[in-house]
């Protein structure tokens, strides 16, 4: 793994009774997409905002790039740009000087070429002279990510970017956040929309009531912890009794057979030609990270945070033992 552009050890945040992180331990690579997520109130703004600065940790500590939240702030929030989730604007500036403003907070004095660079890559160049207030949520939504951006910080924080916003600056987003990934940037994401997190990120954690109770690649999490099922219409009536071990359910004249790993497809239909049957429709349903997020976040209480190095097996030997005994 790359050295870490974000360290997070033993941290820990408690409101008066209510224990918002429950000593987290991650470490999230130079360059990588990673995937935050977990249900409302499981603690992902609240690790966000100990990293920006905005909250002190009670217990623990957290590192961007090598540089301490606490004792080195200035120097991270130069490393750093978060977008939030609320729709935070100044009411008495256009989008340019909203984005010459922010540049000025990082000592940035000529930022015009890059500063139009966001106002094109998040279409907002017609919108430039425009004043905020004026602005839908939707582009008000595309000026905070400028905001966050316009001092090019190494590490990106995305808190739910997308959240009521339309297809197209959902595309376009994503492209531009894309590419930026590809220079180097560490992109950190939190969403609701776990079909990004699918197709953007390379590892995932999830939380729960404060703790990492997943966290692993998202290529992982899909093969190894999702059931997939082959489902079949054939011109006979019933299932050669060869393979009806494997059938979990039907649908009319739909057989629907379980699949545990893509190499067990050829055998099964090698099964199906030698009984003779017809396929007159085959459809393969492939797990996604919404039913391993469902499954996990049911999984009750959430055991101890797994370490960094460790996160695949504590989660597959989580994934592996028998309801009720987790």
């Amino acid at each position: 793994m790359p050295s870490p552009a974000v360290r997070v050890r033993g941290l820990e945040k408690h409101y008066g009774a209510l224990c918002a992180l429950d000593g987290i331990d991650l470490d999230i690579g130079e360059g990588e997409f990673f995937a935050l997520l977990g249900p409302n109130g499981a603690g992902k703004t609240t690790l966000i905002s100990i990293l920006a600065g905005l909250v002190r940790p009670t217990a623990g500590f957290a590192q961007v790039l090598g540089h301490d939240v606490q004792a080195d702030y200035r120097q991270v929030r130069r490393l750093l740009g978060v977008v939030p989730q609320e729709l935070v604007f100044d009411p008495f500036f256009t989008v340019r000087e909203t984005l010459e403003f922010q540049s000025g907070y990082f000592g940035l004095a000529r930022n015009e070429d890059w500063i139009d660079a966001l106002l094109h890559h998040l279409g907002l160049a017609d919108k430039a002279d425009s004043n905020m207030r004026r602005l839908s949520g939707g582009m008000k939504r595309r000026v905070l990510v400028a905001q966050a951006l316009v001092h090019k910080p190494p590490v990106i924080v995305l808190d739910e970017p997308t959240a009521g916003v339309d297809v197209e600056l959902r595309q376009s987003l994503w492209a531009f956040i894309r590419d930026l990934n590809r220079q180097g940037h560490t992109i950190l994401l939190t969403t609701h929309y776990l079909e990004e997190a699918e197709t953007l990120c390379q590892r995932v954690a999830m939380l729960k009531a404060g703790r990492i109770v997943a966290l692993d690649r998202t290529d992982n999490l899909l093969r190894s912890c999702g059931e997939r099922h082959l489902r079949l219409r054939l011109a006979a009536a019933d299932l050669p009794e060869s393979l009806a071990t494997r059938l979990v359910g039907r649908k009319g004249d739909e057989f629907i057979l379980s699949l545990p790993d893509l190499d067990d497809l050829e055998p099964t239909l090698a099964a199906l030609r030698m009984a003779g049957a017809t396929v007159l429709d085959m459809g393969l349903d492939q797990p996604d990270l919404e039913d391993i997020f469902v499954r996990v976040m049911g999984q009750g209480t959430p055991t101890p945070s797994p370490s960094p190095a460790r996160g695949r097996g504590a989660l597959l030997e989580s994934l592996s033992r028998p309801e009720g005994k987790r």
